[in-house]
């Protein structure tokens, strides 16, 4: 007997990284050991306090039931005062912020919430591939708009006024963006603003980045008039090395949170409390673990550079976040094919561009979660190909 999968999956492939991963352990066993350097994953730990914290409240006897599906009142609170120190944003805990078991489930309940059949969604190009994948499982169309070096990877909001907005319901917008690790100035959120205001469409800003290798971080919300008109998720995947740990947010208005909340109660029940705490305790850092999270990043950066360099590619120093993007030498086809070469010679595994839209296909992008000396051998090996 047949079954054949719903048709909402028909056209939703499985997630690059899923199916690569696969190919990587089975080169994993035929000899050296691939060197990954695709994945945002960051291999430094928590916090020792955070840590401490998920022990101390596992071991509690009272801490393992089912939880609220708003989540802990200590972690709202946490993610209010921390949206209140470092972006200036003042949030009402029991109102305005919803816990999430990672940020990427909160892209997946947008979407269902907002999004149906005949509904469009803006979607950057390049940009994360679960927005695409998020608006097709909902039913809707995604309208891909371009991003380029040219334009500082902002889009045009002008060209897109031009287009036909009448189906739009939301807009997709990631800064510092993930992959070109391009930075939004305040002027360019105040004309996302105004533009989502004339043709009213929500704002989606996936915010995970905004505290690797810069010095200011920013949240969309800041911007005036921006929560009539926005929500923001959040991460401590990146910002506080917790990214198996799956502790996310969703910040907006009480009316936002409330629709969100009524997908999102029928996906789970609520974050394990200790992870809570956890988490609660993260939040709670000085600008001191930040800055001495991205004293580490910058000395790999530079050694990721050196290797990018080395074959021959072009990168802006000014990105931030936790991965570097770089054009291709001409004489490739595609970042697909500079990567396969690196995997099949080197052993060595560098995202290639395309899979972030075909705004990507001259790019690849290193990510900067492996050490020094790991690095230093995937230099190596690659010399041994490329030559110094």
């Amino acid at each position: 007997m047949q079954i054949e999968v719903a048709k909402r999956l028909q056209h939703t492939d499985e997630y690059y990284f899923s199916k690569k991963l696969r190919e990587i352990d089975e080169l994993n066993k035929t000899g050296e050991k691939v060197i990954n350097l695709g994945i945002g994953s960051p291999d430094l730990p928590p916090h020792l306090s955070v840590i401490k914290t998920l022990h101390q409240y596992a071991s509690l006897p009272h801490t393992h039931a089912y939880q609220s599906y708003k989540g802990a009142p200590a972690l709202r609170q946490a993610i209010a005062d921390w949206y209140k120190r470092f972006y200036n944003v003042r949030l009402d805990p029991d109102n305005n912020v919803l816990p999430l078991i990672g940020s990427k489930e909160g892209i997946v309940h947008i979407c269902m919430t907002y999004l149906q059949d005949g509904d469009e969604a803006l979607l950057p190009n390049p940009g994360y591939p679960a927005y695409a994948a998020a608006v097709r499982l909902s039913g809707a169309k995604g309208i891909p708009y371009v991003l380029s070096a040219e334009n500082n990877w902002l889009p045009d909001l002008d060209a897109l006024a031009k287009s036909d907005l009448s189906r739009v319901k939301i807009m997709w917008l990631n800064y510092p963006h993930m992959p070109t690790g391009a930075a939004a100035p305040a002027a360019f959120f105040d004309e996302a603003v105004a533009f989502a205001k004339q043709y009213g469409i929500l704002l989606c800003h996936d915010n995970p980045y905004s505290f690797i290798l810069n010095d200011r971080p920013a949240s969309l919300l800041a911007t005036e008039g921006a929560l009539d008109v926005a929500v923001e998720l959040n991460s401590l995947s990146k910002s506080a090395n917790m990214a198996g740990w799956r502790v996310g947010m969703l910040v907006g208005t009480e009316a936002r949170i409330g629709e969100i909340m009524r997908f999102k109660s029928n996906m789970d029940s609520g974050m394990f409390l200790p992870i809570q705490m956890a988490a609660a305790e993260a939040l709670a850092q000085g600008p001191e673990w930040y800055e001495q999270l991205n004293d580490t990043y910058r000395r790999r950066r530079e050694k990721v550079c050196q290797l990018l360099t080395m074959l021959g590619c072009v990168y802006d120093r000014q990105q931030v976040g936790l991965f570097v993007w770089a054009k291709i030498p001409d004489t490739y086809a595609s970042g697909y094919v500079l990567s396969d070469k690196l995997l099949q010679a080197s052993r060595v595994f560098i995202t290639p561009g395309g899979i972030f839209g075909d705004g990507g296909n001259r790019y690849i992008r290193a990510s900067l979660c492996a050490t020094e000396a790991v690095l230093e051998q995937a230099h190596e090996r690659i010399a041994n190909v490329w030559g110094s």
